[in-house]
């Protein structure tokens, strides 16, 4: 049908020709200024220059419809006019990932403002909130989703240079610049290269998975894959930007990512594929409770650090920690629009690689700091981090949705 094409709210049928009023009441609403009608038996469409037509869609036999109250005014109105009625909660429950950016930055005000608030909210909650996010990625996609996402090695691999070359780049020239130019604590500089040490974070695939769902298997690739090699690589990157060497627990880092990324995500794929009845009752209410988890992982780490953050380097650790997120976020978006131009989803490749090299596991950062360094000031980039990273990339989300609904 023409875009212009006008559809019926009421299926009635008239005979138009006999009724000058409601051909002018139509004009009127239309704006058209001629009309040119062909035999009975065909519907009423806009074509262009307001000209109107009867095209074969809809009978015009005579009818007692227009004696049943209705006129041309609630039975013809442009397609995209038309809007369902009522009050449809599970439309609102499906929408609530809409308004994550604002839920984030608002829980970030109550943290500062009423720490108890997200206190409660330990650590040790982190791994099952984590996980939960992943099982609503697992309900919302398919095995297909997976296999097709391993067949593009040349974007993993993107990917795993964002995560592990550029990111610990920008990592080393922040934390580099902080020390030796504004002469902070070497230990704060510690804190930021470390920071870009560790892998990619499970946020970066729900943000992916907001933004670009059919990309949402290939992020989790990314960052399953980073977060299977931190175990070598985050020791040795750890050794040559900040000289100290971090043991990390080999088998307790693979049981992390069993545990929060893995599992969950297969236990959301069988329940699609073996209980699709259950999976779409349930589905209406992840958005909502997906958007209230995220909000007490960004909200925790900063209640719970806030007298780090507070302290007289903490503006200074701010602005270091926006850059360095800011340059990542930038540096993966463009590098990938050159590297993979001729590719047909470029745009979606590039939003998701950003994610990925902009985002990462701050959380882990935060507890290798508070383990393996005796300075507590090491651990304040890795908090700021954990904040500024939700807050920076849940504001892409909002900003490239809209930005996609607008060409709609």
């Amino acid at each position: 049908m023409h875009p212009n094409a006008v559809s019926l709210r009421r299926p009635i049928s008239a005979r138009l020709g006999n009724h000058p009023l409601l051909l002018h009441s139509l004009l009127r609403r239309e704006g058209s200024r001629s009309l040119a009608f062909p035999r009975s038996g065909s519907s009423l469409s806009m074509i262009n220059g307001g000209e109107i037509v009867l095209r074969r869609c809809v009978s015009v036999k005579a009818s007692d419809s227009l004696e049943s109250g209705y006129g041309v005014e609630d039975a013809f109105v442009p397609a995209q006019e038309v809007k369902p009625r009522g009050f449809d909660l599970l439309m609102i429950l499906k929408g609530a990932n809409s308004v994550l950016p604002f839920v984030v930055a608002l829980s970030t005000v109550l943290a500062l403002v009423y720490p108890p608030s997200f206190t409660w909210f330990t650590t040790r909650y982190y791994a099952p909130a984590l996980g939960f996010l992943m099982f609503a990625v697992g309900v919302n996609s398919s095995p297909k989703d997976f296999i097709e996402a391993i067949k593009r090695p040349g974007a993993i691999a993107a990917g795993y240079v964002g995560q592990y070359v550029i990111k610990p780049l920008f990592g080393y020239i922040f934390g580099t610049i902080l020390v030796s130019v504004f002469h902070f604590p070497t230990s704060l500089g510690a804190g930021i290269m470390l920071v870009s040490c560790v892998s990619g974070a499970q946020l970066s695939n729900y943000a992916t998975f907001l933004t670009d769902p059919d990309m949402a298997p290939l992020s989790i690739v990314m960052t399953a894959l980073s977060t299977a090699t931190a175990v070598f690589v985050t020791p040795a990157l750890s050794l040559l930007l900040i000289g100290k060497k971090l043991p990390v627990d080999v088998k307790g880092m693979m049981s992390s990512i069993t545990q929060i990324v893995i599992a969950p995500i297969v236990a959301g794929l069988l329940l699609n594929r073996f209980l699709p009845r259950v999976c779409t009752a349930i589905q209406p209410f992840l958005p909502p409770l997906s958007v209230f988890v995220t909000a007490l992982c960004v909200g925790s780490p900063l209640a719970i650090n806030i007298g780090s953050i507070i302290s007289p380097f903490g503006v200074a650790i701010v602005l270091f920690i926006f850059g360095f997120h800011a340059a990542s976020f930038i540096a993966g978006y463009v590098l990938t629009g050159f590297v993979f131009n001729q590719s047909a989803d470029v745009k979606a490749l590039q939003r998701t690689i950003s994610f990925e090299t902009g985002m990462q596991s701050s959380l882990l950062a935060l507890a290798l700091a508070n383990k393996f360094f005796q300075d507590p000031l090491v651990g304040v980039p890795p908090a700021i981090s954990v904040v500024l990273m939700s807050l920076m990339g849940f504001s892409l989300v909002m900003a490239w949705s809209k930005k996609q609904q607008h060409k709609c």
